[in-house]
């Protein structure tokens, strides 16, 4: 194939407009491979569960009037990443995007989710990575819901696709996290932040009278985050209302000088 290879997955499922408007959008860069989760799997991370059935059910689907070959996996997004890689793509891809998930991923819970776990993994193998989110409601965020305006989104799914395509990264940026406000439009200026300390969706205890009853997990969104610090994702999305752009590294250890905090754990 004389097209660069993008690999396009999501949290969401096969039948996500988000992770549609991205393949859409993707296609003027190379080809889209779409290979995405049967099932929504959003909460995911980058999860790989051993209880995974892996089955990869080639399908066509028409969207915008053009037919697409697409692979539905019985995984997570880190697990369709992996079957794409290893089992579907005629070579390794030039760029993995995982999006545009519904609901934005910011804060202190970005690794619950499925769509950076996707893009973490990606980069974990090498490979460049995007996450990209759409600041939706609430009771969007699980329901594939076709008023959701993705337009915005997209453009700046390529947008960042290409800067990544074409620029080199410091070798601690590992994947990209683009964080897109609701209302945004293509002019709506971006700018660089870091990962907030806050916990963005607070969970709800489940409604049920008894634990012999089902009783899954609820949340809502915190309601009081304006004074988050200005530099971060929080803080670009629901005080600024800008696109924000977080590097991300697969490197977790806390940023402090590890000979003093030896040098304190030791301390008698």
């Amino acid at each position: 194939m004389d097209k660069m290879q993008i690999l396009l997955t999501n949290d969401d499922g096969i039948h996500s407009p988000g992770l549609w408007a991205a393949a859409s959008a993707l296609a003027e860069l190379g080809f889209v491979h779409v290979v995405a989760p049967r099932e929504q799997s959003s909460g995911a991370g980058r999860s790989l569960p051993g209880s995974s059935d892996g089955i990869i059910r080639p399908q066509p689907l028409t969207v915008n009037g053009k037919t697409w070959q697409v692979y539905a996996v019985g995984g997570t997004p880190a697990q369709s990443v992996l079957h794409a890689v290893l089992e579907i793509l005629p070579e390794p891809p030039a760029l993995v995007v995982s999006g545009i998930n519904y609901g934005e991923n910011v804060g202190s819970g970005v690794t619950i989710s499925g769509t950076v776990g996707a893009a973490m993994e990606a980069a974990s193998l090498g490979f460049p990575a995007l996450a990209i989110s759409l600041q939706t409601d609430v009771e969007h965020h699980l329901t594939n819901s076709a008023t959701v305006d993705f337009s915005t989104a997209a453009y700046f799914t390529t947008y960042f696709a290409r800067l990544i395509l074409e620029k080199t990264f410091p070798p601690d940026v590992d994947l990209l996290k683009v964080e897109v406000p609701a209302g945004a439009t293509p002019q709506t200026p971006w700018e660089t932040t870091r990962i907030s300390r806050k916990r963005y969706y607070i969970p709800l205890r489940p409604a049920r009278s008894s634990w012999a009853e089902p009783g899954p997990l609820g949340y809502q969104l915190d309601q009081d985050l304006s004074d988050d610090d200005p530099d971060t994702d929080v803080y670009a999305i629901r005080v600024k209302h800008v696109v924000s752009v977080t590097p991300m590294s697969l490197d977790m250890t806390s940023r402090v000088g590890l000979e003093d905090f030896e040098r304190l754990l030791r301390e008698g």
